[in-house]
C-alpha cells in the first residue's frame, strides 16, 4: 500500500468516526430534549453503545462533548449522568435570557435583512404549533433565527450557551393548557415590532414573552418540589361541603 492510500484510508476512517461520533450525539441530545432521558438518568457507555449499534468510542466521544455543553456530568458514585439544574439555576438562567432576548429582539429590529424577518415569519407560521414537542422545536427556531437577525456575534454566542441548559428543561412549559397559544401569540408580536424596524416594542415583546415562561417555571418547579404529579391548575379542586 502505498503513503497515498494510506493517508486516504486513514481519512476515510477519521470521517467514518467523525460520522458516529454526530449520530451518537445526535440522538442522545434529542433523548435529553425530549426526556426520553431524564435529569439525573445514568448513561452507561456499553448499554448505549449496543443500542445505537456503535462501538464505544463515538459514545465517549459524544459524551465528552454533551459534557462540554452542560448537558451531562460526571458524578464519581455513578460515572455520566444527565446533568440536573436546581430551581436557583433555572431562574439565574431564566433572568439572564430575558436580558440576552430583549437585546437580540432590539438589535433584529435595527438590523434585520428583509429576508430574516421573512425567515421569523415563516418558522412563526399562521396557526400555533400542535403539541408540546413541535412548540419546544418551533420556539428554539424563532430564537435562533431572532439572534441570527441580531448581527451580534457576541450576543449569539451567549445565547447558544444558555440554549444549551435550557435543553435540560424540556418541553414542561408547553404542556400547560393555553400555553401553546399564548407562546405562539407573544411570538407575533416580537416578529411584527422587529418587521416595522421598532427596537423599542422588539425589547419589550421579548423580555414580556421570557417573564411569562419564567412564571409558569415556577410554577412547574413549585408543584415539583411538593411532589405533584400535576401543575396546580391542573389539579381537581376539593369540594367544599
Amino acid at each position: 500500500m502505498t503513503a497515498r492510500s494510506r493517508g486516504r484510508l486513514r481519512s476515510e476512517v477519521r470521517a467514518s468516526s467523525d460520522l458516529r461520533g454526530n449520530y451518537v450525539y445526535t440522538q442522545l441530545r434529542a433523548e435529553i430534549e425530549n426526556r426520553t432521558l431524564r435529569p439525573g438518568d445514568r448513561i452507561r457507555e456499553v448499554e448505549m453503545a449496543e443500542r445505537l449499534g456503535v462501538s464505544r468510542t463515538p459514545v465517549r466521544e459524544a459524551l465528552k462533548r454533551l459534557q462540554a455543553e452542560g448537558l451531562i456530568a460526571f458524578a464519581p458514585s455513578r460515572g455520566f449522568i444527565v446533568a440536573e439544574l436546581t430551581p436557583h439555576q433555572v431562574l439565574d438562567i431564566m433572568g439572564v435570557r430575558e436580558v440576552l432576548e430583549g437585546a437580540a429582539a432590539r438589535f433584529a429590529a435595527e438590523h434585520a435583512s428583509t429576508f430574516e424577518i421573512e425567515t421569523l415569519k415563516r418558522i412563526h407560521g399562521r396557526e400555533p404549533p400542535h403539541s408540546p414537542e413541535d412548540a419546544m422545536s418551533r420556539d428554539r427556531k424563532f430564537h435562533e433565527a431572532l439572534g441570527v437577525a441580531s448581527h451580534n456575534d457576541y450576543l449569539l454566542r451567549a445565547m447558544n450557551v444558555l440554549r444549551d441548559a435550557l435543553a435540560l428543561l424540556g418541553p414542561a412549559n408547553y404542556s400547560v393548557p393555553g400555553r401553546i397559544e399564548s407562546f405562539w401569540r407573544e411570538h407575533g408580536v416580537i416578529m411584527h415590532a422587529v418587521a416595522r424596524r421598532d427596537p423599542e416594542a422588539a425589547e419589550k415583546a421579548a423580555r414580556q414573552h421570557i417573564r411569562e415562561a419564567i412564571k409558569i417555571r415556577i410554577a412547574i418547579m413549585f408543584d415539583e418540589a411538593e411532589g405533584n404529579d400535576q401543575p396546580a391548575h391542573l389539579r381537581k379542586k376539593p369540594e367544599v361541603s
